[in-house]
């Protein structure tokens, strides 16, 4: 193990959601509830974030993954929700605080916010995509969000461990 590996006080567990954004979420819709049979079990509007997004899922129990079908509330306005299409993946973390932390003095970008209360009810932060001079390490264009796990989800991973 690298000395990074033994050093880092965090897990990713698995994918926490895909989110796809698009000009029409009904045009999502057909493809990813009619076609594909995933369920809406939500949907979120925030106009700070410009967003009007279905929470589908698919598989079930603690290891279901979202799929947020996102469309913008104002196509001219940021953050442009439905460019690009995929717009980020979310990654369950064991300890988000202490991920946040420690990438924050490897120096790993995030995107303004900090930590807080995601659509689903978790604490979430994102990885920015791009990186700067005081943190050089990003998404390399793209958005990564990072999920606090629920105890259910962390004893899940456990167990297929």
């Amino acid at each position: 193990m690298s000395q990074l590996e033994t050093a880092r006080p965090f897990k990713v567990l698995g994918i926490q959601q895909i989110a796809i954004g698009g000009a029409s979420r009904e045009r999502l819709r057909k493809l990813w509830i009619e076609m594909f049979g995933l369920a809406v079990t939500g949907n979120f509007v925030s106009e700070r974030e410009n967003v009007d997004e279905d929470i589908a899922t698919m598989g079930s129990g603690p290891l279901r993954v979202e799929v947020d079908l996102m469309q913008p509330l104002d196509p001219a306005k940021k953050p442009a929700v439905h460019q690009p299409p995929l717009n980020h993946v979310g990654l369950w973390i064991d300890d988000l605080a202490a991920a946040v932390a420690w990438l924050t003095a490897q120096g790993v970008r995030f995107a303004p916010g900090g930590i807080r209360k995601g659509a689903s009810g978790y604490d979430i932060t994102f990885v920015h995509p791009k990186a700067n001079e005081q943190f050089p390490i990003a998404g390399e264009g793209v958005l990564i969000e990072l999920v606090q796990a629920p105890p259910e989800v962390i004893e899940a991973f456990a167990r297929l461990a």
